[in-house]
């Protein structure tokens, strides 16, 4: 997975959309609840990082695989909903798969 830009991308992407559910999910109610704001600093640096690599990641995936702009648009609105990045890769592979087959994406 790790051995070509579009698997680290892949990786990124199901990081970077964890870190968005922990961060949405853990550590804003420990912040808010709890008093614990340490939690969002943390966590909000951690996913902010994997933001912006994914981000990078994006764009290099596109240059290299010829990627439409709206292709490169999906990732992008992707990486700012909490479940983007995983609902785009589902949508990325079926449409890698309908590629490769020749057959209708569904």
């Amino acid at each position: 997975m790790l051995n070509t830009p579009l698997g680290r991308f892949r990786l990124l992407g199901y990081l970077e959309g964890a870190s968005f559910l922990v961060l949405l999910g853990i550590a804003m109610p420990l912040k808010y609840a709890a008093g614990m704001p340490l939690a969002v600093l943390i966590t909000g640096w951690i996913h902010g990082a994997l933001f912006v690599a994914y981000v990078i990641a994006a764009i290099l995936v596109a240059s290299i695989h010829r990627w439409s702009n709206r292709r490169l648009a999906g990732a992008f609105v992707a990486a700012v909903l909490p479940i983007g990045p995983f609902v785009f890769d589902a949508w990325l592979r079926r449409k890698e798969q309908a590629d490769s087959t020749g057959a209708p994406p569904s």
